[in-house]
Formats: structure tokens, C-alpha cells, sequence
């Protein structure tokens, strides 16, 4: 990817929103930090400094909370320093089926995977538009293509939003695009305490891997990647099963 002035990741503390982080900044992008984590942004944001050379901004927000999603929309906005790249990568899983689920949970589950990346595209298009560049990419997943909850439902507005603006945007040099992975070895399957022992070793990917395969497919122009074979072949079969076949193991 050509350099841009700066980027903006989400969820940039841990999992592939740091390796965006690392991959961008080693692209020679400054990179203006997102999480609620402080401590851990600015120990990423001193690393980014000393290793790569860029610029950093770190700015901590909690993306349930509309306000604070407002502010991250406002540096966005920002003309005098235009962000070049938007990453919307922060999420998480939550367990259960909805009849059971907490609607509190529920609401901010929604809020991380829809609302917040629906504001803060929104904020980024003008400008991008204007400038006649920009790269914007939403971090999906293979469940999107899955009927499996309201985790599924979530990615796959993502990759139906992607899909749209891409078509719109790209001859405009606007490129949206959507990466939908598999297992990936980060911190989000922990975080949810899932028991992932039963999924043997050739199902996982590389964040590394995903995030390289996420940002070329952005740079060409594609509106949704989906790395490596092995995660193509599972879509093309799960299209062609009844989705009552999809709840095996829910």
C-alpha cells in the first residue's frame, strides 16, 4: 500500500487491530490509535515511534458509547490532518442464542460491529471523496457468511456494506473492502473464554497473514477477501447446506 499521511485503527491495543498497526506504520503511515485501553496505546504508540520513525496520536474511546464515537468521527472529519486509511477493526464475540442472551450485551454487540463502524465510515467518506483517495476496510469474518446468531448477523452487514461503497466509491478512488477470516491466533477466542481445543491446528491463521492479505485487497480495488483456500472452500460449502446444518456446535 502507497504511503498516506495517516491512518486510523480501531481496536489498535491487541489482535489484529496492533498488527494493522504495525503494518501500516511500517508502510510509513502515521497512525492515530483507537481502544480504551490508554496504558496500552501509548506503550504501542512509544514502540511505534522507535521502530518505524511515524507520527502517533493516541486517542482512547469506548465505541458502545454514541459520545465517544463522536469524538473518534471528529478526528476523522479532521481536514487540516486527513486520514488517508480508515480500519474498523474493533469487536468481539459474545456466547449464547439470542432467546438467552442479555439485551444490554446484545445492544452493545451491535453497537461495536454496526453502529459505531456505520459512524465513523460516514465521517471518513467526505473527506476522502473530496481528496479523490482513501482506503477503508471492516474487519468481518467467515461467520457473516454463516446463519449463526447475532454474531453472524453483525459480520455480515459488514461485508454487504463493503460490497455497496465499494461499487459506488472505488472509481471515485475511494476503495472499501471487507476481510472475512477464519480462526485467527489473536486474543478474541480467550476473551469470550471459548474452549477452542476441538479446532485442530490448520484451521488457524496468521494475524499477520490476515492483515497483508486485508490490505492488498484493499489497495486493488476488492471489495471482500477472504484468506486463504481453505476458508474459501468452507463458504462455497456452507452456501449450498441448510442453515440448520450452520447451528451444528452453537
Amino acid at each position: 500500500m502507497g504511503r498516506t499521511t495517516w491512518a486510523l485503527v480501531t481496536g489498535a491495543s491487541s489482535g489484529l487491530g496492533k498488527e494493522y498497526v504495525h503494518q501500516l506504520a511500517q508502510s510509513g503511515h502515521n497512525i492515530v490509535l483507537v481502544a480504551r485501553d490508554t496504558k496500552r496505546l501509548t506503550t504501542l504508540a512509544a514502540e511505534l515511534v522507535a521502530t518505524y520513525g511515524v507520527e502517533t496520536e493516541v486517542l482512547p474511546a469506548d465505541l458502545h458509547d454514541p459520545d465517544q464515537v463522536a469524538r473518534v468521527s471528529q478526528r476523522l472529519e479532521d481536514s487540516s490532518r486527513p486520514i488517508g486509511v480508515l480500519v474498523n477493526n474493533a469487536g468481539y464475540g459474545i456466547a449464547g442464542n439470542l432467546a438467552h442472551s442479555d439485551p444490554a450485551e446484545e445492544r452493545n454487540h451491535l453497537a461495536i460491529h454496526v453502529s459505531a463502524p456505520l459512524a465513523l465510515t460516514k465521517a471518513a467518506l467526505p473527506g476522502m471523496l473530496e481528496r479523490g483517495a482513501g482506503r477503508i476496510v471492516l474487519v468481518s469474518s467467515v461467520a457473516g457468511y454463516l446463519a449463526r446468531g447475532t454474531y453472524s448477523a453483525n459480520k455480515a452487514w459488514g461485508l454487504s456494506l463493503a460490497r455497496s461503497l465499494n461499487a459506488t466509491y472505488r472509481s471515485r478512488g475511494v476503495h472499501v473492502s471487507a476481510v472475512a477470516p477464519g480462526f485467527t491466533k489473536t486474543e478474541f477466542h480467550q476473551r469470550m473464554n471459548m474452549d477452542v481445543s476441538p479446532f485442530p491446528s490448520i484451521m488457524w491463521l496468521r494475524a499477520d497473514y490476515v492483515v497483508a492479505k486485508s490490505l492488498a485487497a484493499v489497495e486493488a480495488g476488492k471489495a471482500v477477501v477472504i484468506p486463504s483456500f481453505r476458508y474459501r472452500a468452507l463458504v462455497a460449502i456452507a452456501a449450498v447446506l441448510p442453515h440448520r446444518v450452520h447451528q451444528m456446535g452453537a
